[in-house]
């Protein structure tokens, strides 16, 4: 049985600009397959919004927005788990993948710093469309990286399209996080269009990691009946990825078609937080079931109950948990269903 924490890969610079298109999650993902809830007409607007975006971006002549100093630009803001990374890659979609960058805010800060800031901006130009998901705003130096970045791009006529997150129990607080995404961007913030998509977490996940967990005999079972699967303890892994930078996550992944965890339990650690925040995209991203166990016994609720402490879930990350929470409850899901027999491991 193989362990996650025998993979470290070298990855080039190259592969992780080839690396930049809608994950494998929302490959299906279209304008006509996002369910837009008549409660909530602000998602009908997104799709129409962005449908308009789309037509600009395939029916136009390159270089007529640079004339005009105009690039098409729109940033999405909602809370967890309202499609906002569907409408994203649909957009994406829509104007042709191979015309297209799409990656995660971290994606792109590890792009500058594997390439150069330069050499960075000449690539992400080639395209007619750079879309940046999770749009970050607490780490200063990072996000006036990515200001620049985006001033730049559009610039040489390169259309953007940006997503952020409003914590689902912070009532009005989208207002507030899209005027910071402006105030961070400051000479491009005429330039952007903002929308807010409103709704609910589809996912319906809280701060619990599972409510319902596998025994640590059946994560056992299901990886090792599971041909490529993984099988570690949490401990284990949070050690492995200290040794490995996050832009190698998603390649320590291939050909993985699922991800074995026991003796999960509460991490205490901010920097190991982040870490799994970010593996948690990386999974999300390529569909990995992740089969989890926590300390002590599965069937009562215990110290593993909550993979972040109150104080992580209140403080400056608190977004980057709550998409983490929301993600993985969703792969837990897939994995308590590949332990069932009633879906297969897809490589």
């Amino acid at each position: 049985m193989r362990s996650l924490t025998s993979i470290s890969p070298r990855v080039a610079p190259e592969r992780l600009l080839a690396d930049l298109v809608p994950p494998r999650h929302f490959r299906d993902a279209r304008f006509s397959t996002y369910r837009a809830d008549d409660a909530y007409p602000s998602q009908g607007d997104a799709v129409r919004h962005l449908e308009a975006v789309a037509e600009r971006l395939t029916t136009r002549q390159r270089g007529f927005f640079r004339r005009r100093n105009d690039p098409p630009a729109v940033y999405l803001d909602g809370g967890f788990g309202v499609g906002k990374t569907h409408l994203l890659t649909s957009l994406a979609h829509a104007v042709g993948v191979e015309d297209c960058a799409y990656g995660t805010f971290v994606e792109y800060t590890n792009l500058v710093g594997a390439l150069g800031f330069a050499r960075t901006v000449e690539a992400l130009a080639e395209k007619k469309l750079v879309c940046i998901d999770e749009f970050e705003l607490d780490d200063p130096g990072d996000t006036v990286l990515m200001s620049r970045l985006l001033r730049e791009l559009a610039d040489r006529d390169t259309a953007l399209a940006a997503t952020s997150n409003t914590l689902p129990d912070a009532l009005g607080e989208g207002r507030f996080a899209a005027e910071d995404f402006l105030r961070e961007i400051q000479a491009l913030a005429a330039r952007f269009d903002v929308m807010r998509v409103d709704g609910e977490d589809y996912r319906h996940r809280g701060t619990t990691i599972a409510p319902q967990p596998l025994t640590a005999e059946q994560v056992r079972e299901t990886a090792g009946r599971t041909e490529g699967a993984t099988l570690d303890t949490l401990d284990d892994v949070v050690a492995h990825l200290a040794t490995v930078h996050p832009s190698r996550y998603g390649a320590m992944l291939d050909d993985v078609p699922a991800v074995g965890l026991t003796e999960v339990h509460q991490v205490t650690e901010q920097s190991v937080a982040l870490r799994l925040v970010v593996l948690v995209d990386r999974l999300y991203d390529r569909d990995i079931p992740v089969l989890l166990s926590r300390v002590g016994d599965a069937g009562r609720p215990g110290e593993g109950d909550r993979l972040f402490t109150p104080k992580m879930l209140d403080g400056g990350y608190r977004k980057k948990y709550y998409r983490a929470l929301s993600r993985l409850g969703a792969l837990i899901d897939d994995g308590r269903a590949l332990a069932e027999g009633s879906v297969p491991a897809e490589r």
